[in-house]
């Protein structure tokens, strides 16, 4: 097929895609409970994305089909009993001191829901800091002074980057532990106690993520993306050790990808503060794209702290909407990827011989990270829908396009070109910025609850 003809075929696939509804399913009792997704509509006929839940924890997901007429609750109900067995759990335990990081820039109205659901936390101690990020307008700053002003800590971060932010945040926090978070979330009522409470059952970790669900599926992008895989890492806790490495993790720690996102981990305060934050040249709104969480992964693996992934911390994300969203999307994962490791081995260079003994593994693993998938059958032989599983997350209903493996696979290139340009650009921007504070005077005051934060590391 002629590359002109196998693009058209290309859209016209990812035009048919519907929307697909997002449901939440809990389990307990004899009346399970069936409801909308945050933002959603009530359940009715057609395609429904389920998060099944058993006391109150998310267990699994499942991809249903309500015939037109049928109750949605019965026929879910029916396939959730048979395919999430019960499920037994420990008690999260006492949670320490938490702060809450949330970067945002110029995107007032989702923040606000964002923190709406954050001030719902079940956590018993906590605080938020929100770090607005190289701000064009006032709206985040009249946004909390005016809703959120005894309940939010508002920072304002000059450098543009999503890294720095962090720094700012992490800077500005008094919690044992801090937990990042991203503007155009909801967050479950439980998440920051399942996110937190970890890290005062194991003094060895450093690093804790979680699980991320779409909170809409409206669109062919959001749902081709949740269809290969999403931002979710499954339902099984796992616990990543240096010292006990993984079998079946060949490139530990390299793949930190596997270990979860920024949308939702939290670190040990003085852990994250002793390997320096993260790297202010990787992120987004840097000329690196992205990496900056995968960077903060390692580096706490590679300073001998665990990492833990429990899925009963959990996040719906709002994916983003449209093609051109996708085409960036995958362009930045590409660059952030190799824009991390970059970083790492610049940072860390004694990192660098396990790096290299590693490479045609992680050679070939780039590889079939950006291979044109296509969808799976039902038997796993070859191509065709597949009926979906809880806890798979990579059930590929959609073919990937090509374009978005060929774009994928130019940010990989990129992506130490940016982290150069990165650094190259911060350095600059720190020089104006000490430059600009060396000719204000001394004693400049800033708006109650306001702070500034220092500028790049």
């Amino acid at each position: 097929m002629a590359r002109s003809a196998r693009a058209q075929e290309e859209i016209r696939r990812f035009l048919d895609i519907g929307a697909v509804q997002v449901a939440e399913l809990d389990l307990d009792g004899d009346e399970a409970v069936l409801r909308p997704g945050p933002g959603s509509p009530p359940v009715t006929h057609g395609e429904v994305f389920v998060l099944v839940r058993r006391g109150g924890r998310p267990v699994g997901t499942l991809l249903g089909q309500v015939p037109e007429g049928a109750d949605p609750r019965a026929v879910l109900v029916e396939r959730a009993r048979v395919e999430c067995g019960p499920a037994v759990f420990g008690e999260p335990g006492e949670p320490p001191f938490t702060s809450v990081v949330v970067a945002t820039r110029e995107r007032a109205g989702q923040l606000a829901g964002a923190l709406d659901s954050l001030l719902a936390q079940d956590h018993p101690r906590f605080e938020i800091v929100v770090v607005d990020n190289a701000p064009v307008t006032d709206e985040t700053r009249e946004l909390i002074e005016r809703k959120y002003a005894e309940h939010v800590r508002y920072v304002c971060e000059p450098v543009p980057g999503l890294a720095g932010a962090h720094n700012a945040g992490l800077d500005a926090v008094r919690g044992e532990v801090v937990a990042f978070t991203d503007d155009d979330v909801v967050a479950d009522p439980r998440w920051l106690t399942e996110l937190s409470a970890p890290f005062a059952a194991d003094a060895g970790l450093g690093c804790c993520t979680g699980l991320i669900l779409p909170a809409r599926l409206t669109t062919p992008a959001q749902v081709l993306l949740e269809s290969h895989g999403g931002f979710a890492k499954g339902f099984t806790p796992r616990t990543y050790d240096p010292a006990r490495p993984p079998g079946d993790e060949p490139l530990f720690p390299f793949t930190a990808g596997r270990f979860g996102s920024g949308a939702n981990m939290a670190f040990r305060t003085a852990v994250l503060r002793s390997v320096g934050g993260f790297d202010p040249a990787t992120g987004a709104g840097t000329a690196a794209r992205g990496g900056d969480d995968l960077y903060g992964f390692v580096r706490v693996l590679a300073q001998g702290h665990r990492l833990r992934y429990t899925p009963y911390a959990l996040v719906w994300h709002h994916h983003r909407e449209t093609w051109r969203d996708l085409e960036t999307q995958a362009y930045g994962y590409g660059a952030g990827l190799t824009a991390y490791l970059t970083a790492v081995l610049v940072n860390r260079p004694a990192l660098l011989p396990a790096f290299l003994a590693k490479l045609p593994r992680g050679l070939a693993h780039a590889r079939t990270l950006t291979a044109v998938r296509e969808t799976d059958a039902a038997d796993g032989t070859g191509p065709g829908p597949g009926p979906g599983t809880p806890g798979d997350h990579d059930v590929r209903t959609h073919p990937w396009p090509r374009r978005l493996s060929r774009l994928q696979r130019r940010g990989m290139v990129y992506g130490p070109v940016g982290y150069l340009r990165a650094r190259y650009a911060l350095r600059a921007a720190a020089r104006e910025h000490t430059a600009q504070r060396a000719q204000t005077a001394p004693g400049t005051q800033t708006a109650p609850g306001t702070q500034t934060s220092q500028g790049a590391r």
